[in-house]
């Protein structure tokens, strides 16, 4: 009896894992808040965060102080930017060198380009005219073409007859000697009869 009267009712039990649950998720709750603070504070560490707060502070003031400079020069600095700058030097850092030789050769690449360059421009309102006019080339030289295929088969027929006929003149030539020799062979033939004739009446 003394065992089953230390057992507690379900209720309790339950009601206890309740509670745990509720501390549970109330904790995880705190931690979230803890982790959206810190997103925050890393999100705005540039903007509170003392060491970068310092170093903003810091370009300020160089810049406060270039911009003094340059209200104290402003006279000479509007008098320099009135002369215009020909044959003058102008002070580069060292650390800038490299990329001046650089920006130097692709200014040099644009100065030889730029008279193409406004060419192109110039013909762009042209283009729809020099189209029309590359079209009718384009027609042109086909016609050309195929007019120069046609006399090309003319040359060659011409050439093929040329040849037929160069090769036909020494059979004619044949021909013609052939028929001179025989001519002149039967020619003395009367004559030869005519004096056999005489001898025989002479006789």
């Amino acid at each position: 009896m003394l065992n089953i009267s230390k057992k507690s009712d379900s209720c309790f039990v339950n009601f206890s894992r309740l509670q745990q649950i509720t501390d549970i998720q109330a904790e995880i709750y705190q931690k979230n808040l803890e982790i959206e603070l810190l997103r925050l504070e890393k999100d705005t560490e540039d903007v509170v965060h003392p060491y970068f707060l310092a170093q903003k502070c810091h370009t300020l003031q160089s810049m406060n102080n270039h911009l003094e400079v340059v209200l104290k020069e402003k006279r000479s600095l509007r008098q320099r930017l009135l002369k215009p700058m020909c044959q003058e030097n102008l002070p580069i850092e060292a650390v800038y060198h490299r990329y001046m030789v650089h920006l130097l050769e692709l200014a040099v690449t644009f100065i030889e380009r730029l008279e193409n360059h406004l060419e192109t421009i110039r013909n762009i309102p042209h283009v729809d005219a020099n189209l029309k006019k590359m079209s009718m080339a384009l027609a042109k030289m086909d016609i050309l073409v195929t007019e120069t295929e046609e006399l090309a088969e003319n040359i060659l027929k011409w050439r093929e007859q040329q040849e037929e006929v160069s090769s036909s003149i020494p059979k004619i030539i044949a021909e013609e000697n052939f028929l001179h020799n025989c001519d002149v062979i039967i020619s003395p033939l009367p004559f030869t009869s005519k004096v056999s004739v005489q001898t025989i009446n002479t006789k």
